[in-house]
């Protein structure tokens, strides 16, 4: 079978070609998938997307058009993915269901130290050999209040390192998590952890009622010392409040893994070009913001897990089996 990958890394490469070696042809592309890449994929009967792929109801019919019957993305996420129009083309879509939590977790909470503790300004500083302190002073986390948005595998896995820290814990999702109680979690409406945390962190998945769900008003909720860490995804947060916010001199830290309008500037090099994105160039001359590449996810462990899962997809596939990564069956066959 012929299977073109997208948005492939040079670390991520090898594991992909290990997992198909000898069973299935396959061609990784670093390129992202939208309108303007689509025909690279012409005479392959399987597409691996990533998180970045803009596959809409134009990209999917042209790439049904070319012989593609299934779309196995490399994430759980999969708002890129036109669901009904993959449907009605006759397009089995799958994705990856769940890998290592501790993956982004950890990374969200390197951000969070990093952010607290000025790591950043700190190494720049001192690579030109200057090593005063003024500036880098931080805070203990211990004895603060760690808010969590979506308490699901990753979010509960920030939680418990929170506790490690002896964090009080608040918690908001459409059901307790029973781990998440055990280390004494108190679930509150989102307007009330905004008011009462320290550090925000956000693991929910992108949908139409998270989208923006830090937008002006809930960030005007927010301590003014408060520290907001997003490793889930860019909508989730109103970027151009979110610059009005710094700008007014408000919140400790920022740290950012994702950005709303991502597509096209990370996993790429952008050093000799014009930033066009004015909210990104913008966030990213704040002393207290650190901004990450979507790299939260990217440990061997996690993208192993990753392309193990992507290849099973495959193979189920052609077995004719659905399961719990499947998001569009295939047709019947006749």
């Amino acid at each position: 079978m012929d299977i073109t990958a997208y948005g492939v890394t040079a670390d991520e490469r090898p594991l992909l070609e290990a997992a198909f070696r000898d069973r299935h042809s396959l061609r990784c592309l670093e390129l992202t998938l939208d309108r303007d890449t689509v025909a690279t994929a012409a005479g392959r009967e399987v597409v691996c997307s990533g998180v970045n792929d803009a596959l809409d109801a134009d990209v999917l019919r042209r790439l049904a058009e070319g012989g593609t019957r299934l779309i196995t993305q490399r994430a759980t996420g999969h708002n890129n993915i036109d669901l009904p129009a993959a449907r009605a083309l006759g397009l089995a879509v799958a994705r990856v269901t769940s890998y290592s939590p501790h993956a982004v977790a950890e990374f969200a909470w390197a951000l969070a130290l990093a952010v607290n503790r000025r790591v950043a300004r700190a190494v720049t500083r001192t690579r030109d050999f200057d090593f005063r302190l003024n500036g880098l002073m931080g805070r203990d986390f211990h004895g603060r209040t760690a808010g969590v948005l979506g308490t699901g595998r990753i979010g509960a896995a920030f939680a418990r390192i929170a506790a490690g820290f002896g964090m009080r814990l608040l918690g908001h999702d459409l059901a307790p998590d029973p781990g998440c109680l055990e280390l004494g979690m108190e679930y509150v409406p989102p307007s009330r952890l905004f008011a009462e945390a320290d550090l925000v962190s956000l693991h929910l998945p992108l949908l139409p009622e998270t989208h923006h769900l830090v937008d002006a008003a809930a960030l005007a909720r927010m301590k003014d010392d408060a520290i907001l860490v997003n490793t889930s995804r860019g909508g989730l947060i109103d970027a151009h409040a979110l610059v009005d916010t710094l700008r007014a001199g408000r919140l400790d830290g920022v740290g950012l893994d994702v950005y709303e309008e991502e597509a096209g500037v990370f996993f790429f090099d952008h050093s000799l070009d014009v930033m066009t994105d004015d909210t990104l160039a913008r966030l990213m001359t704040f002393r207290n913001v650190l901004v990450s590449s979507h790299q939260a996810y990217f440990t061997r462990d996690a993208v192993g897990q990753i392309v193990a899962a992507t290849a099973r997809n495959v193979e189920d596939y052609l077995a004719g089996v659905t399961g719990e990564n499947t998001l569009v069956a295939a047709p019947a066959r006749p």
